[in-house]
């Protein structure tokens, strides 16, 4: 058995999702692969900041984030010690950076991950900014320290597209990618093609939890093109950069727009889509017609989807949930399972 103590920056929905795995599925996970993961630190803005070298209950965290309660009301030898605190004296293998996205600097994720891995910590993240502005940059030097850079939970939460790209199609020979990459928008399409206006579709997504009060993110097609962005680095190996993605949002489509596409068989879909030529990389991110028959036509709600068109083996299509608490908790547990598998010679396996 081997254990490995995590530190975690951020302990919103992602954080909250992984407490909760290893609250209820951290025996089976240790009697299945070996490893027993233990929550040492967690940091947070709002709840409060606690350290305990000897371990936190995942129980004690969730229950002590409900209202009028903060972390650093659980007894522990230490609170109140900083990100860079916790990366530098802790003693913790592992840091997970799960702090909210900001797609246009990467900050200030990108100084905690490059300050974890300067210690040589193992370092996983969901956080798109980094990973799609930085990734070249942050891969190069894990690979220096020899630790591991984790990011499975970028791109379509716990749908584990990077990995199956990365290690399953390696030899498919890619060409193009294209998806649905945004649970948001194709949600309030899903709801535009049922009726319901795009005015009326947003506040429903909002009240869902699926939009942010300020959509724009979602909206105007910034994350679906930082998620592009993210899948032509690590799965194409080309340095594409955000502000060569071509986007355009959803907010200039119509009810109208809705129904004369269904009236010929057809439905609106925001596409991101990356292809590869000899000569040239092109990138974009619109909202397109797509052909009943198309495999992304028939995502509904809040799914994700992506297609690689291969070479050798046509069109793969994989489709599963794009966010969710214990979804992407589970994005976060499958790059722990890997570094465990890696460090131990064993073969990457799921749980």
């Amino acid at each position: 058995m081997r254990t490995y103590r995590l530190a975690l920056i951020g302990f919103g929905n992602v954080g909250q999702g992984l407490a909760t795995i290893l609250r209820d599925y951290g025996p089976t996970i240790a009697a299945q692969h070996g490893a027993d993961y233990r929550i040492v630190a967690v940091n947070t803005v709002r709840k409060g900041r606690v350290y305990n070298p000897e371990g936190l209950d995942p129980g004690q965290l969730l229950q002590n984030c409900g209202v009028n309660q903060r972390l650093d009301d659980i007894p522990a030898p230490y609170t109140g010690w900083s990100v860079e605190q916790v990366i530098r004296e802790s003693n913790a293998e592992v840091i997970i950076e799960m702090t909210a996205s900001d797609l246009l600097t990467g900050q200030p994720a990108t100084d905690y991950i490059r300050a974890a891995i300067a210690q040589d910590r193992h370092v996983i993240t969901t956080n798109k900014g980094p990973v799609g502005l930085f990734y070249p940059e942050l891969s190069a030097m894990a690979a220096e320290r020899g630790v591991h850079l984790g990011v499975e939970g970028t791109v379509m939460g716990g749908t584990p597209v990077l990995r199956v790209g990365r290690e399953l199609l390696a030899a498919a020979g890619v060409e193009r990618i294209q998806g649905i990459l945004n649970g948001t928008t194709n949600y309030i399409l899903t709801r535009m093609a049922e009726g319901e206006t795009y005015e009326a579709a947003l506040r429903e997504a909002q009240k869902k939890g699926y939009a942010e009060a300020n959509p724009s993110a979602d909206v105007d097609g910034y994350d679906a093109a930082i998620k592009i962005v993210i899948l032509t680095n690590l799965l194409l190996g080309i340095p594409l950069k955000l502000e060569n993605v071509e986007r355009e949002g959803i907010g200039n489509l119509t009810t109208r727009d809705i129904v004369r596409a269904q009236q010929v068989g057809e439905v609106w879909k925001l596409v991101a889509w990356v292809e590869r030529t000899p000569d040239m990389v092109k990138a974009s991110v619109r909202p397109i017609r797509l052909p009943a028959t198309h495999p992304l036509a028939g995502i509904s709600g809040a799914t994700n989807a992506v297609t690689f068109v291969t070479k050798l083996l046509g069109e793969v299509t994989i489709v599963g949930p794009g966010a969710g608490r214990v979804e992407t908790g589970y994005a976060v547990l499958s790059d722990l399972l890997e570094i465990h598998h890696r460090l131990n010679g064993q073969a990457v396996t799921s749980y």
